[in-house]
């Protein structure tokens, strides 16, 4: 239901690029707009990800908190997960990992994103989609009341999806650029 809603941060994007939404090539003034509205969403999954992480935030304000992060995502996205105790990074459906987000075994739980960059710039693919790399460093602090603590920072790389699509508003067609996370993987783990 929501998937269909234009977002402030699309509206100026379509604003930005004024009359060259019939081309499918994104100008530098364009490209500018949809970093910034990928970047917005990267920063908005961070909030929702600590919100939904928190073990003070009351169960059906978590599980309304997981639809809108979903939105975020292209269908079939995954989620990395490591951990400095093994190797092995685990990957889940994105609503799997915020349901096991939700359910993890600690008293307290604190997650903060910081040093979110581009580290790929937007590159066009054959079906007309644009793909990009944003990488993000997670700082995961997890305690139990009698005096467990586990600390992790890990290097995440979030492929980024930009596409055009279109819109009705007031009886005309709108075309704009809409920024979707895709899969989210595990570059590296490290102690906290």
């Amino acid at each position: 239901m929501l998937k269909n809603k234009i977002t402030l941060a699309s509206i100026v994007l379509l604003l930005v690029s004024g009359t060259a939404w019939a081309q499918d090539e994104v100008s530098p003034e364009r490209k500018q707009a949809i970093d910034s509205l990928a970047l917005e969403k990267v920063r908005d999954l961070s909030k929702y990800i600590s919100i939904i992480g928190s073990k003070e935030t009351p169960f059906s304000e978590a599980n309304r908190v997981i639809e809108r992060a979903l939105e975020l995502f292209m269908e079939g996205s995954q989620m990395g997960v490591s951990s400095i105790n093994r190797k092995r990074v685990n990957y889940y459906g994105i609503k799997e990992y915020f349901e096991r987000l939700m359910a993890l075994n600690y008293d307290r739980v604190n997650i903060e994103w910081y040093n979110i960059n581009y580290i790929s710039d937007l590159v066009r693919q054959p079906d007309g989609k644009y793909v990009g790399v944003i990488t993000i460093y997670q700082r995961f602090t997890g305690e139990s009341d009698d005096g467990l603590k586990y600390v992790d920072v890990t290097k995440k790389d979030i492929t980024v999806y930009v596409e055009r699509k279109q819109t009705q508003i007031g009886g005309r067609i709108i075309g704009f650029w809409d920024v979707l996370l895709g899969d989210i993987r595990v570059t590296e783990t490290r102690k906290g």
